[in-house]
């Protein structure tokens, strides 16, 4: 089903267009369970007077923000009408299957079509789909394909949130692009001094005198931006990579790298008949990540092309808003609370995996080489790891080079354990799937490989600088079902199952009634048994710590799951 988002009335825009030029693009929608999508070659005016070549999905550039509920089964049908090339799709962020998935090995040829299906299994947040061609990425997202995910679902509906698309919910894809003399887009240039929200050079929007919801992504190729407000009030993190934050989050400046989503609450309930700019605060930036005024460590570490580009190391509007008066609806209160999480403790790991960053060539020209994850670079052939199905493992992340790598992993997302020895950030303490590693700094996090395995199809982990990416930074590795045993086994519905490790109390959720619920000691003897006929049950036991097996069944599924009691 496609719907275009409703249009808000934009208020004062004659008094206003001296200071903006380009009311922002809204991208349409696409929801239900049958969605079709078609990659092709189009042209857009970002300058006047000038058409540019670019390529976009179910239009000329970017393409349609997909709208799907969590638990839903869909079907993605997604057409390849480039002209000679090939291409993939990856649902960034999204726990799907690794034939789902998208990646390098998803190749979807020439006017040909890619019909992943999958039921939606991720908290309600906001991922992103964009091609992930080895060697062709940058290519591909720098000439447009890219476009937003918005996942719903019952706990985050239950929240007094902005979500009116296009009204005072705004999706915000956040991007610079480098172009040469003839207004044509440079692909593998550091020299990408024009900034763009949803494919719009600035851009301004008519909102309401209210809390208005920003839904960031930084669909850029390599740049960092470090977003604040024009009045440097501050703003609430609500969500990030993975979905809502157990609490928001009271910031006035967020530095969100490539591949990273957050999103943000904004009050404006102060400001009618104001503007109000979105900004980032490069000059704010620390030296070492691209955006900053050194992209290396130090200043004689440049990049060919980075200077002089006007964004580096300066303060830029990103977004103004014209602020009319409130909405009849409006949301006026941020609030207080948002989800439980309950991260996967350190004390139950399976694994340790250390991954160390490093430029192919040392020395003061390193920025323009290429990159290493643990001294080697990618190779289709080349499997790099083969984790067992089920496994919790905590990942190091060193970076030994004199820049920042947003590092991303498909297939799941993770919990920050450690940024630099120290706890995390409050706003990096949800669920992430891109995390910023600077430079000579140690990052770890803790995820779990659960749902999906297969022995030969990969998933992969690189860095989201998407020339980094391309030239070969970048691994892979098969969640492997040679070690499923009685503990880690199901058939048909998935079953949410948190919080695990658990004191006792934890909540199963189903898409269809539970019929049975037994659970098992570590000994084999049956503790506790239900037949609740409920798609939602919350149990309370008493059982001395050890790891338990839950037994569970529905009309359609089936399967064991381990518990650990703490």
């Amino acid at each position: 089903m496609r719907c275009t988002p409703v249009a808000l009335a934009v208020l004062f825009t004659a008094a206003f267009n001296a200071y903006s030029q380009n009311q922002l693009f809204i991208p349409d929608t696409l929801s239900g369970t049958s969605i079709s999508m078609t990659m092709d070659e189009g042209t857009h005016s970002f300058f006047p007077g000038y058409t540019t070549n670019t390529m976009g999905v179910n239009g000329d550039l970017l393409g349609p923000t997909l709208l799907l509920n969590k638990w839903d089964s869909i079907t993605l049908n997604v057409t390849n009408a480039l002209a000679t090339d090939s291409t993939t799709m990856h649902w960034h962020g999204m726990h799907v299957s690794p034939v789902n998935d998208g990646g390098p090995h998803n190749i979807i040829l020439p006017n040909s079509t890619w019909s992943p299906s999958f039921k939606v299994r991720d908290r309600a947040g906001v991922y992103w789909y964009h091609p992930h061609l080895h060697m062709r990425t940058n290519e591909h997202v720098s000439k447009g394909v890219a476009g937003m995910i918005i996942v719903r679902d019952a706990e985050e509906a239950a929240l007094a949130l902005p979500r009116d698309y296009g009204v005072n919910d705004i999706p915000v894809i956040l991007q610079t692009k480098a172009f040469d003399s003839s207004r044509e887009i440079l692909v593998h240039s550091n020299s990408d001094s024009v900034a763009m929200v949803n494919g719009t050079v600035d851009a301004y929007y008519g909102v309401g005198a209210e809390l208005i919801r920003l839904r960031l992504l930084n669909g850029s190729s390599q740049r960092a931006f470090n977003i604040g407000l024009s009045t440097n009030a501050n703003f609430h993190i609500i969500s990030s990579d993975g979905g809502l934050l157990e609490a928001p989050v009271a910031l006035n400046r967020l530095i969100i790298a490539p591949g990273e989503r957050y999103e943000i609450l904004v009050d404006l309930s102060s400001h009618e008949n104001d503007t109000v700019q979105l900004m980032s605060y490069a000059s704010e930036l620390p030296n070492g990540i691209y955006g900053a005024t050194n992209p290396g460590m130090g200043q004689m570490m440049t990049m060919n092309g980075y200077n002089p580009n006007v964004l580096n190391g300066a303060n830029f509007q990103l977004l103004e808003f014209h602020v009319g008066a409130a909405s009849s609806n409006a949301i006026t209160a941020v609030p207080s609370t948002l989800v439980a999480h309950s991260p996967w403790q350190t004390t139950f790991a399976d694994a340790n995996r250390t991954l160390t960053f490093t430029p192919q060539a040392m020395g003061m020209n390193q920025l323009n080489g290429a990159f290493l994850i643990n001294g080697v670079s990618f190779s289709m052939s080349t499997i790099n790891y083969s984790i067992p199905f089920g496994n919790i493992e905590v990942w190091q992340l060193s970076n030994n080079s004199a820049i920042a790598h947003p590092f991303h992993i498909h297939d799941v997302q993770f919990y920050l354990l450690e940024r630099g020895g120290f706890l995390p950030p409050v706003q990096e303490r949800g669920r992430k799937d891109v995390v910023l590693v600077r430079p000579m700094e140690t990052v770890k996090f803790i995820t779990r490989f659960e749902t999906f395995h297969n022995d030969t199809l990969p998933y992969m982990y690189h860095c989201h600088l998407l020339t980094h990416e391309d030239d070969g930074m970048m691994g892979q590795f098969v969640v492997n079902s040679s070690t499923v045993g009685l503990d880690q086994w199901n058939s048909g519905d998935p079953l949410e199952l948190y919080p695990n490790p658990t004191q006792g109390a934890f909540t199963l959720n189903a898409p269809a009634p539970l019929t049975l619920i037994n659970i098992y000691s570590p000994t084999g003897e049956l503790v506790h048994t239900d037949t609740p006929n409920q798609e939602s049950v919350e149990l309370d036991l008493e059982l001395p710590t050890g790891v338990y097996l839950l037994e569970w069944m529905t009309e359609t599924g089936q399967g064991i799951e381990r518990i650990v009691i703490e």
